[in-house]
């Protein structure tokens, strides 16, 4: 079955097979919330991005092989309400942003920071930190050696919008965060996988940056 990148609260998990990297994105909890495990295709190893809710789910879905890292995009209750659980489970390391780790209640192990990597197997990720949404939120973007671009976005950006702003100072470092730090760099090729919700590229959603400038959300 093609992927779609449609995922219900409670149904079953989409998965996108590339060359070295295998992405399976799956809803959980009442939030609508989108956890995504990507399994390195060279050594099995595998990383969680955001633990966000029903860790039992989320443990069926790992399996027997574990979990190297769980990265929690910003530190917001929904985005880490599995996480204890998960990580208690497989004893993997934590990744956050330093600005939000104090907010997520299992200890961070390992902070990242803007224009760092994480690397887990063949697979290198690399963190890009967008300020406004909350003070550490971060995307971290897999740029795929034999095809094009992806970037996991937490609430930073969505189809048809950049993620919740609580003040107009707010919105304008979100805005321009995603600005430069994402359609500055990314192809309009690149997908796009959200904290909530459906998939979206780049190139989708850049038509609209004006329009999202003047409305203010």
């Amino acid at each position: 079955m093609s992927y779609s990148g449609k995922v219900k609260p409670g149904g079953p998990a989409a998965v996108r097979e590339m060359a070295k990297l295998v992405l399976t994105k799956l809803s959980v909890g009442p939030m609508d919330n989108n956890a995504y495990l990507l399994r390195c295709r060279t050594s099995g190893e595998q990383l969680l991005i955001d633990a966000a809710n029903e860790p039992d789910r989320l443990l069926d879905l790992v399996g027997a092989d574990g979990l190297v890292g769980v990265v929690t995009t910003h530190r917001h209750g929904d985005h880490w309400q599995g996480l204890a659980g998960v990580v208690a489970a497989t004893n993997a390391r934590t990744f956050a942003h330093p600005l939000d780790a104090p907010e997520i209640p299992v200890e961070t192990n390992v902070f990242l920071g803007d224009s760092d990597t994480l690397s887990f197997g063949a697979v290198e990720l690399s963190v890009i930190h967008l300020v406004g949404h909350t003070p550490g939120s971060i995307a971290l973007v897999y740029d795929d050696p034999d095809g094009d671009s992806h970037v996991f976005t937490g609430d930073c950006l969505f189809p048809g919008g950049v993620g919740r702003a609580t003040s107009p100072a707010d919105f304008a470092s979100l805005f321009e965060g995603v600005s430069t730090k994402l359609f500055g760099r990314l192809s309009d090729e690149t997908s796009v996988y959200p904290g909530h919700g459906d998939d979206t590229t780049i190139g989708a959603e850049r038509p609209h940056l004006a329009e999202w400038q003047a409305r203010g959300w």
